[in-house]
């Protein structure tokens, strides 16, 4: 049998014949020399199917999984339960092979598991439109922000130092290259400093992005920052974590113009940080501005319920430059299971998680406490993460915690240089007694 390769010697030749070249260097003559690599590329020779096979097998193994591991690592990925529904749903070949559903005549599925995700991640913020999803939950919150800009026509957005650090680094970047200006405020006890945003509020910020519970894993106090950034007639931006509106207060009744977060927690796996998707939801007043597809229901000539894109011309099919973003894609994938997900758990499920998560993690954070090793590094309620501070180095707890199988916390000193020796914890409705009692265990003999 003969291995496979693109195409044969003489086929290559009959190629070089008709665009008159005698080789493939002739093709790149127009490069420099001092340009080139001018030797043969350092790999090894192709092996067999079954060679490959085995060596990609060996390199697999030398990875842990959380169905390997103990899983107390959050920060922004979540290690909750997914139903077998979802993966065995999107894993048809209806959803996982769909493309955009441009024609709506020959894509009523893929638009209809759209417009259900639409309906209930807007049930779930108290928000009243969707859009069918972003890239993430970080690309999300440089889409409201632009959308806040455009709408506002100021050039400045405000942005507290508890929002997730790899969301702030994204805005930085998005926003210096879109000509923008950018304000971060200091965190004050691991919450946002409400002093510092009402001294920056002027008539250039377009908007204030908040997240709640915030990276830290505590509950932000938002009634009195949410009338100061209205009362300056700019919006307030939520970004938050979805399945702790089950028992929170959703971002509409603490008066947010615009919601956003990841929703990985909603049936995707932690998958080494992804694949995710962004939410973003906003208020029928801004609807107009909200960047990506959105897809409405309708009917049809002859009454029947039918869905199709809607409220597209603003963007990049005709306004080109001139639209609010030129966002031409999604996770589809992504957002529709997390539709199978919640409409699997429903409104009883959801709020049953967000109670085990609140209980769960409040009783590993006391035992850890109460075992005399461990100080709360902030004093403030929390949802599932809780952060503490050890008398060793946080580097060595999680070398030793992954000795025992277990995967520790996040390590706040490299986003946060002035909390030292301080670990971010995580508990989910999965995490069992026995399983946090070993993880205390543990942890008080280091």
């Amino acid at each position: 049998m003969s291995p496979y390769i693109p195409i044969t010697e003489k086929e290559k030749n009959e190629m070089l014949d008709f665009v008159c070249a005698k080789s493939i260097d002739d093709l790149f003559k127009d490069i420099p020399d001092n340009l080139k690599l001018n030797r043969q590329l350092n790999i090894p020779k192709g092996l067999s199917e079954l060679e490959v096979e085995k060596i990609m097998t060996s390199l697999a193994k030398k990875n842990k999984s959380t169905e390997d591991l103990v899983c107390f690592l959050g920060a922004g990925i979540y290690d909750h339960y997914i139903p077998s529904i979802v993966k065995h749903l999107i894993g048809r070949t209806e959803f996982y092979t769909a493309y955009t559903p441009y024609q709506p005549e020959i894509s009523q599925g893929t638009l209809q598991s759209i417009f259900e995700y639409q309906t209930m991640i807007c049930n779930l913020t108290g928000m009243d439109v969707s859009n069918s999803s972003m890239y993430d939950g970080a690309t999300a919150a440089v889409e409201a922000s632009v959308m806040a800009l455009e709408n506002t026509k100021r050039n400045t957005i405000i942005v507290s130092k508890t929002v997730h650090p790899d969301t702030r680094q994204v805005l930085k970047t998005y926003l210096k290259y879109k000509g923008y200006n950018l304000i971060e405020i200091d965190e004050k006890d691991g919450v946002t400093d409400i002093e510092k945003v009402k001294s920056e509020l002027s008539k250039d910020i377009a908007a204030v992005i908040v997240q709640s519970p915030n990276f830290f894993g505590i509950i932000e106090e938002v009634e009195d920052l949410e009338k100061m950034i209205h009362t300056n007639k700019s919006l307030f931006i939520m970004s938050v974590d979805p399945l702790s509106l089950g028992i929170l207060k959703s971002p509409r009744e603490l008066g947010a113009d615009i919601a956003i977060g990841d929703g990985q927690s909603l049936g995707g796996n932690m998958s080494f940080g992804g694949p995710g998707f962004g939410f973003l939801n906003t208020t029928t007043k801004l609807m107009r501005k909200m960047p990506g597809r959105i897809v409405g229901e309708t009917d049809d000539g002859h009454g029947n319920k039918g869905y199709v894109l809607t409220l597209q011309a603003r963007e990049q099919h005709i306004r080109r430059e001139k639209a609010t973003s030129n966002i031409c894609s999604d996770q589809t994938l992504m957002a529709t299971g997390a539709a199978v997900y919640m409409s699997t758990l429903g409104k009883e499920g959801i709020k049953e998680i967000g109670n085990q998560c609140i209980k769960k993690s409040h009783y590993a954070f006391k035992k850890l406490i109460d075992s005399g090793k461990y100080k709360p590094l902030f004093n403030k309620p929390f949802f599932k993460e809780f952060a503490v501070v050890s008398n060793s180095s946080a580097y060595e707890l999680n070398k030793n915690l992954l000795e025992n199988d277990i995967l520790g916390g996040y390590i706040l000193e490299k986003d946060y240089p002035q909390y030292k020796d301080s670990v971010l914890l995580c508990v989910t409705e999965k995490r069992s007694k026995e399983e946090i009692d070993e993880l205390v265990k543990v942890m008080g003999e280091i």
